[in-house]
């Protein structure tokens, strides 16, 4: 079964300093355990959290969904189907 990763990256990092995997079999259920302001900081960096659940339950999705650069925290978010 695949998983949705979030992984987010400091710097010019090539390791991840968090990663997030969820099973998409509970990407539903776990969706609504997601704090508010990690939702909320998601959607103010563009991502909309239920198109990325959509595309997660997709059988034929696999890969890098989206990648975030934040460039003044030199922060980088990259969310894919694994």
């Amino acid at each position: 079964m695949a998983d949705l990763k979030i992984r987010m990256f400091k710097g010019a990092a090539t390791d991840p300093s968090t990663t997030v995997s969820i099973p998409v079999g509970v990407l539903k259920i776990a969706s609504s355990l997601i704090p508010r302001q990690a939702a909320a900081d998601l959607e103010e960096q563009g991502v909309d959290l239920e198109a990325i659940i959509r595309a997660a339950e997709d059988p034929n999705a696999h890969g890098t969904l989206a990648v975030i650069e934040q460039h003044e925290k030199k922060e980088r978010i990259v969310i894919a189907v694994e």
